[in-house]
């Protein structure tokens, strides 16, 4: 499992050469996991990564929290690695009256990956259990929510591309795929001055897992159908 893999690609600035994926960093330390697991982080990390830097009092407002667990959740994710503080703060003006004079933080991107399960303790499974079952329940109330907020005449009303489908594969074709995945995704980071006017952020999320073996064959059907929304794919603005 990755979380928010990728550097600037190909879609850089003209001129500017597109920069190399950073090399997956795993998130082995139990202490970390920890901390990423708690849930109010986790949905601090999500208002950070959709909506961009903020002090503490934005989130706090954003998520009816108090600034002081905020501040404390902050310095948390900042310690191991997950946030940390941006120049937005100066001359900024955010809404309700802060001034630039408090801290803002943006989320760091990066190629972050936990060990395979085979390889957790466990008390890292349950760690990492607790942490995939909010971070999935939240996704998908998102997903809801986003979902029936949008207005028809909203451009982006069709702008909710899914697929559900299942493949053939061995255990190390499923590894290249999941990196082709990955690579996909560097290919369409680029740096906030290189965004064009429009375009907005596109929360992506991708989750396999092999079907219940029956009769030692790994899966049911060889043909099993490929669905998707049949609306959504066929646009071609996936961002």
């Amino acid at each position: 499992m990755a979380q928010e893999p990728g550097t600037p690609g190909p879609h850089a600035p003209a001129g500017q050469a597109p920069a190399l994926p950073p090399d997956p960093v795993v998130l082995s330390d139990l202490a970390t996991l920890k901390a990423l697991a708690h849930p109010r982080r986790q949905r601090m990390l999500q208002h950070l990564t959709m909506q961009g830097p903020a002090t503490s009092a934005t989130l706090a407002r954003a998520l009816g929290l108090n600034t002081g667990s905020t501040s404390y959740h902050l310095r948390e994710l900042a310690r191991h690695g997950f946030v940390e503080e941006t120049a937005k703060a100066q001359g900024t003006k955010e809404a309700g009256g802060a001034t630039g004079r408090e801290r803002w933080w943006r989320a760091i991107p990066g190629d972050r990956r936990f060990p395979p399960r085979s390889r957790q303790s466990p008390e890292m499974r349950l760690v990492m259990d607790e942490l995939n079952h909010h971070a999935y329940a939240a996704d998908l109330q998102l997903f809801e929510q986003v979902q029936q907020d949008t207005t028809d005449d909203d451009p982006w009303a069709d702008a909710f591309p899914y697929s559900r489908g299942s493949i053939r594969l061995t255990l190390p074709e499923l590894h290249a795929f999941f990196e082709e995945y990955i690579a996909l995704l560097n290919r369409y980071k680029r740096p906030e001055a290189g965004t064009p006017s429009g375009a907005r952020t596109v929360l992506t999320r991708m989750l396999a897992f092999p079907a219940p073996a029956v009769d030692g064959r790994g899966g049911r059907d060889p043909r099993a159908a490929h669905t998707t929304n049949p609306t959504t794919t066929k646009r071609t603005e996936p961002s």
